[in-house]
């Protein structure tokens, strides 16, 4: 495979996974954002954590959420739990009148 034919597969399937988002996007309450995905859940809930040395970490739950990454083969997800040192940005979605 060329490295053309990469960046052609590649760009597919990034085209794809957009249109998939915009399929399924009206289904979800809230966009969550990590460092590593992109979310879209109905449910979630944020716990601050310590260690040990004093460091703060984010632990993340997520209920039926879709994930955003092209190479994964079912974005849709029951349950996720993330645990992290980064930021997390959320934000609800508004749902289009009828």
């Amino acid at each position: 495979m060329s490295a053309e034919d990469l960046e052609k597969y590649e760009t597919e399937m990034e085209l794809q996974l957009y249109r998939e988002y915009r399929d399924v996007v009206g289904l979800f309450s809230y966009v969550i954002e990590t460092e590593r995905r992109f979310y879209l859940a109905n449910e979630y809930k944020i716990d601050v954590r310590n260690t040990t040395d004093g460091e703060v970490f984010f632990e993340l739950t997520l209920r039926d959420a879709w994930v955003w990454d092209m190479f994964r083969p079912a974005r849709f997800v029951k349950n996720v739990r993330v645990v992290t040192f980064k930021d997390i940005n959320v934000e609800e979605l508004t749902k289009a009148e009828l």
